[in-house]
């Protein structure tokens, strides 16, 4: 990541955390984009004293959050999630998200959907016209499964490859256990109707089209030589 890219990241998740209240929960995502948010949150409980809870979406996340001093719960003990604060890998004009390169996009889903406000942080280079133009759309599978859920990927015209590990041996493995199948489409004109077909597979677990939860926007942007600046998307 450049300087331009960590530069737009931190202003715009410096924005979301903005947004978060006392007594808040708020749903913490993945990645790092909002990483910074989490870290800013965190600085507000230490010197502000803001109160709030945090459900977060991954292991990750329930690190950088309980380093942080943010309190941690599961979504076994709160009834309502007021905020959620994530990122995305690609964005649409109508606010339709791919998420899921940190392989934490089932959970995202989840905190995700339940939150009264879901807001989104990215730079503008997530921007996109459709989806599926820069990123391929990752599928959450049950390892047994593996096998034929590729072979009904490739009849619905995707190009799927299962995630392989860094600094490891072997296929990248979920906080579920399960494996990731990356599955590329040449356009995705109804995102949500392929996010329905997908879930449909069985052994598919879920898959990284979020498609209408999106509620808010926030891009971090900037001209060359200018400070970055936040557009809301609404």
């Amino acid at each position: 990541m450049d300087d331009r890219g960590e530069s737009l990241k931190k202003r715009v998740a410096l924005e979301a955390a903005k947004m978060v209240t006392g007594g808040a929960i708020v749903g913490l995502g993945t990645g790092s984009t909002v990483a910074p948010a989490i870290a800013e949150l965190g600085r507000r409980v230490r010197e502000e004293g803001l109160e709030i809870i945090g459900i977060p979406t991954s292991y990750q996340a329930a690190m950088l959050a309980r380093a942080s001093g943010i309190a941690t719960r599961t979504l076994d003990d709160v009834s309502r999630i007021d905020i959620a604060l994530d990122g995305a890998d690609e964005v649409d004009p109508h606010k339709n998200l791919i998420k899921g390169r940190g392989a934490a996009h089932t959970r995202e889903k989840i905190v995700d959907s339940w939150a009264e406000l879901f807001v989104v942080v990215v730079d503008d280079s997530k921007l996109v016209k459709h989806l599926g133009e820069k990123f391929p759309v990752p599928v959450e599978v049950l390892p047994f499964a593996v096998h034929p859920v590729m072979k009904k990927l490739l009849a619905m015209g995707g190009n799927p490859e299962l995630r392989m590990g860094v600094k490891k041996d072997g296929p990248v493995i979920t906080d579920q256990g399960n494996m990731i199948i990356d599955v590329r489409f040449s356009a995705i004109k109804d995102p949500k109707g392929l996010e329905r077909e997908l879930n449909d597979i069985p052994g598919a677990v879920e898959n990284g089209i979020f498609a209408g939860l999106a509620h808010l926007v926030l891009v971090g942007t900037a001209e060359e030589g200018a400070k970055p600046t936040v557009k809301r998307i609404e």
